[in-house]
This record gives structure tokens, C-alpha cells and sequence, in this order.
């Protein structure tokens, strides 16, 4: 049996469009994240919807109060506004923990003990993103297990998820960008972490509960994360939340096809700023590969959020190579 959710169409919640820039303080913006940022921004604002603002840092390593200035400083340059935030995820472990306990009151959840090298050697990589389908493997560890394998290790906590020919097994969804899509849970991710074994709440669980909790009914991204779509809509309805709308967009990727990186420093804004290169001349080329401007054109993000259409966005699925501004 699937669940599915389309429901909840574009532009019709109550009170508009509201989605969100939702940023990882981890280095500078390249053009990829800037490409998804200016996507989200105009689909919303073309709908004459709200942007909230949400700075994802719940891991240590992305505490850093500087680097959140810089990608805001990066959004405003590029033309980008909103109207709510930032919310900082490090500043809200206790609403996650919150929603923790409730699933594991409810014995959604259960302790893992795999390590990652075990986890590796026993699954194999999903396709299309390469993460690591679950097997199960202490899914239904006896309580005297549990207890011996605490002693030895910390544990990280999984949600269960239904098994095929269970409801909700299947989840199917509309997705702005790609169109039908439907995705078994079991085989596809298996029970994902909503806690890592160092105590950090895990990503899945963290945007769930933000994005109802902020009144996020439109998500837009890369594509690269098309494949937590499912999860997060599993989640959603768990906790008793209406899963967003989503819509998932081209990568940008090097001349060489890999996929552009904050660690290295990949046409980061700082450096494209530095060199005197202006936010419409970025604009425009990272839009003309998906119908959104001329070849050569600059383009101002007020101009974007007027002529943008999600029909022009699904003409045009391929990954966009970041040379136009070479």
C-alpha cells in the first residue's frame, strides 16, 4: 500500500506559498547552492509567497556565527530576501529531542549499534545517491542485548519503517520538478537514523519538524536530495504533520561533471565577488540553461521571480555545468 501526497499543490495552502532557504554553514556558497537558492526564492515569490530563512547547523562542526553572516550576506547580494529568520537549528535541540521521545514512546525507534565500516560491508549503495540501504540488523536486538551492546558502545537510534505489504510502505508523491515519483521504503533507505550515536540529531529528523513547525509548505532543492523525499514525508506523517510540496532542481557541476564543493572552494561567491563579477551577471548564467534567460543576458532576481515557471525547470533536468562564468 502507498501513501500518497498530492495534496497539497503548489500555491494552495491557506495562506500561500511559504518556503524556505534552509543553508548549511560549512564554507562559502558556490554556484550550486546559489542556483537552488535563487529557484526556491522565485518559484515563492512568483506565487507571492513568504521566505523563511533557517541556518542548518546542528553538527559542531557548522557552528559558526561567521560563516552563517557570509551566506546571508552572499543571499542579499544576489538579490535574495526574506521574511522570517534566521532560525538557527543548534538553538533548537530540545524541540528535536522532543519529537525523539515521542517516537520512541510510541516504538517507532529502536538503538543501533552498526558501525559504519559494518554498515558498509553488509549493504550495498542505493543508485542514485549512494547511500546505504539498511539491512535491519539490530532491529529486533532482545532487551538483554541492548543492554549488553550499550556498555560496549554508544548507540545511534532508527526509525523503524514499514515493511512491504505494510501501509505506508510505498510512499508516492508529485514532485514539482520531476513529476510522479514513488519510492518503497524498505528497499530504498531501510530504517533511517533520526539520531546519530554521538547524540546529534539526525538531518531527516531535524527538517521534518522545522519545516511544520515554520509553516514550510514548498521545498525546493537540488536533486541530489530527491531521494529523502520519501523519508521525510514517512516522518511527517508520523508525527501528524502534512508533508510540503516539492520540487527538486538541476545541479550545477564542474566541467568535468563532478559535483561542486564547499571544501574546495568551487566558484564560491567570495571569490566570483572578489573578482568584480556582478550578482545579475551570475544570475543570468546559471538561468539560461533552463530557459529562465537569454544566453549572455543579465538578470536581476526580481526579473527572475517574474518570469519564473516550473514548466521551464522540468524542460530542462540535466545538470548545468558551471563555465558560463569562465
Amino acid at each position: 500500500m502507498s501513501t500518497d501526497v498530492r495534496t497539497a499543490p503548489h500555491g494552495s495552502a491557506a495562506h500561500g506559498v511559504v518556503g524556505r532557504f534552509a543553508p548549511t554553514p560549512s564554507g562559502r556558497m558556490h554556484l550550486g547552492n546559489a542556483f537552488s537558492a535563487l529557484m526556491a526564492w522565485a518559484s515563492a515569490r512568483s506565487a507571492g509567497g513568504r521566505m523563511v530563512l533557517r541556518i542548518e547547523d546542528l553538527d559542531p562542526r557548522a557552528q559558526d556565527s561567521r560563516r552563517s553572516e557570509l551566506l546571508m550576506d552572499d543571499l542579499r547580494w544576489l538579490g535574495l530576501d526574506w521574511d522570517e529568520g534566521p532560525h538557527f537549528q543548534s538553538q533548537r535541540t530540545e524541540v528535536y529531542l522532543g519529537a525523539l521521545e515521542e517516537l520512541r514512546q510510541r516504538g517507532l525507534t529502536y538503538p543501533c549499534f552498526c558501525s559504519r565500516s559494518e554498515l558498509h560491508a553488509a549493504t550495498a549503495p542505493h543508485a542514485s545517491d549512494g547511500t546505504y540501504v539498511y539491512s535491519g540488523t539490530c532491529r529486533d536486538l532482545s532487551a538483554e542485548e541492548v543492554a549488553r551492546r550499550s556498555r560496549e558502545r554508544p548507540s545511534a537510534t532508527r526509525l523503524r519503517v514499514p515493511r512491504r505489504g505494510e501501509p505506508d510502505a510505498s510512499i508516492a508523491f508529485e514532485d514539482l520538478g520531476f513529476g510522479q515519483r514513488e519510492e518503497s521504503l524498505e528497499s530504498e533507505c531501510g530504517d533511517f537514523l533520526v539520531r546519530r550515536s554521538d547524540g546529534v540529531v539526525a538531518y531527516q529528523l531535524a527538517v521534518v519538524v522545522d519545516d511544520a513547525l515554520m509553516g514550510i509548505n514548498q521545498v525546493v532543492r537540488g536533486r541530489d536530495l530527491l531521494g529523502s523525499v520519501a523519508r521525510q514525508t514517512y516522518l511527517a506523517h508520523v508525527l501528524g504533520h502534512e508533508a510540503p510540496t516539492f520540487g527538486h532542481v538541476p545541479l550545477v557541476v564542474a566541467p568535468s561533471g563532478r559535483r561542486l564543493s564547499k571544501r574546495d572552494r568551487d566558484l564560491d561567491l567570495g571569490a566570483l565577488r572578489a573578482s568584480g563579477v556582478k550578482p545579475q551577471r551570475v544570475i543570468g548564467a546559471l538561468c539560461q540553461d533552463v530557459g529562465l534567460a537569454e544566453p549572455g543576458e543579465e538578470l536581476a532576481a526580481d526579473e527572475l521571480a517574474r518570469r519564473f515557471s516550473w514548466d521551464a525547470i522540468r524542460s530542462h533536468r540535466d545538470d548545468l555545468v558551471a563555465d558560463a562564468l569562465a
